[in-house]
């Protein structure tokens, strides 16, 4: 009998030595709003493992896992620059476990088949061949020591140019900005080229091709990204070195004036949905008006706006971080919580929330932002300048942003700048109905083309 029970455990054994994690892993996470999948890649190393993720619906591609490990049929590993962690048991060819990132936990089990997601329509999408030069590039950012990559469209291969470069929005955004299916830097890039414009388009830090950490950068750091791409389009032959400007959409737009202010020699700026008013405000706005679109009550929406007012001053007040967490977890508990807790949210739920917005706003890049006022820029701002927004945008709310920027510029001496409320259009210049964050990705359109023709038209009177 010793010798029967010896021989199924050493049977048991050689089963788990046998499980082989290397190898393609599949989950999709599943958060308020939408789903994202994530993919994980596993590679047997002399030590251990090896891992990077793909995040293929926010077009991210690998991202390296800083540790990974296996062991009693439990797999995990995180990506600490991300804030990001997974822990999950094999179980039938499936790894059951959990997300966690920021410290909100989220259900996420891995397999080893691949989720496909039928693709919604997506007319304005270009397709190839493409009827232009199109090549894909690199290009150093000597101040972080970092290179990045993108696609450079021309007219024709030949020739001497109008360009832009095109900087994203808050987030990380691939050199074509997706979000949701949309590709608006894609579908920007196709309609400046056809109409006689070079743009170059790029991954953001940490991105795609390109090298960098983004979790731990600020606007301030994307900026000197932006102007590595401004100094390239100058050191090419088919480029007009003294016609290149800069397209910013949303925080792009407030770091476009960032370079234009040090760099006198950027043409001219389009800012799309560009802060106006410091971040502090812009947050509360936004706030007040995306939950007020979703049908919160105003006594609500006062209760919280006030929630959020406090916690910004502990930033804008603070600057050592323990006293900034401090004052967060205070305001939080006193009253955040009191009042999830009337609505018979468990006490744990909460306190997994406010632990999660406390991370989140003491981000580099969130302080950085509730403390930056771009009117200072603005003001340093001497070349043409187009700013637009939709005048349905929550996000940064038209009248109070283009007054906002007007002022700034205006004050600077800047007589050359054009503001212009789009009307119906959304924070991303769709043509929408409600203005809401949930209706991006049902809306076919990505651009609108009252959008894409104001920019083309401005930018073509700006370099005649």
């Amino acid at each position: 009998m010793k010798k029967l029970i010896t021989l199924i455990t050493l049977c048991i054994s050689s089963v788990l030595f046998a499980q082989d994690i290397t190898g393609t892993w599949n989950g999709l996470l599943k958060v308020p709003g939408t789903t994202v999948r994530l993919v994980i890649n596993i590679t047997k190393t002399e030590t251990g493992y090896s891992a990077t993720m793909d995040s293929p619906d926010q077009g991210a591609k690998g991202i390296p896992v800083t540790t990974i490990s296996f062991e009693n049929n439990t797999l995990a590993f995180a990506i600490p620059a991300g804030k990001l962690e997974y822990k999950g048991t094999w179980e039938n060819n499936i790894i059951k476990g959990t997300y966690k990132q920021n410290g909100y936990e989220i259900p996420l089990d891995l397999g080893r088949d691949e989720i496909k997601i039928e693709k919604p329509k997506r007319p304005q999408e270009p397709q190839p061949p493409y009827g232009y030069y199109t090549e894909d590039v690199t290009f150093k950012n000597e101040n972080a020591g970092i290179t990045l990559a993108g696609t450079l469209t021309l007219p024709k291969k030949e020739g001497n140019y109008p360009a832009v470069v095109l900087i994203s929005g808050s987030g990380p955004q691939d050199r074509n900005s997706e979000l949701l299916d949309h590709k608006p830097f894609l579908v920007l890039a196709d309609y400046l080229t056809k109409n006689g414009i070079a743009v170059l388009r790029f991954d953001d830090r940490g991105v795609g091709e390109s090298q960098g950490v983004f979790a731990t950068s600020t606007s301030a750091d994307f900026s000197t990204d932006a102007e590595a791409a401004f100094n390239y389009l100058k050191s090419r032959p088919e480029i007009n070195k003294n016609k290149i400007g800069l397209i910013g959409h949303s925080e792009g737009g407030m770091i476009a004036p960032m370079v234009a202010a040090r760099n006198n020699s950027v043409a001219f700026l389009v800012l799309m949905a560009g802060p106006g008013i410091s971040g502090d405000e812009i947050l509360m706005k936004q706030n007040y008006l995306i939950n007020k679109a979703g049908g919160m009550p105003e006594e609500e929406l006062q209760k919280l706006g006030s929630i959020n007012r406090k916690s910004y001053d502990v930033i804008l007040k603070e600057s050592d971080m323990d006293a900034i967490k401090s004052g967060l977890s205070q305001i939080y508990n006193t009253e955040m919580k009191p009042l999830f807790l009337e609505k018979g949210i468990p006490q744990e739920q909460v306190d997994q929330y406010s632990q999660m917005q406390i991370a989140e706003l003491t981000s580099p890049w969130f302080l950085y932002f509730i403390r930056y006022n771009p009117a200072p820029n603005l003001e340093k701002v001497k070349c043409p300048v187009l700013a637009i927004n939709g005048s349905k945008d929550l996000q940064v709310p038209p009248q109070e942003d283009l007054a906002g920027i007007k002022n700034a510029t205006t004050k600077g001496g800047n007589k050359k700048v054009t503001t212009k409320e789009l009307p119906n259009l959304n924070h991303l210049f769709q043509e929408c109905t409600t203005g809401e964050v949930s209706e991006y990705e049902t809306i076919e359109q990505t651009i609108a083309p009252v959008a894409l023709n104001e920019i083309s038209t401005w930018i073509k009177q700006q370099v005649k």
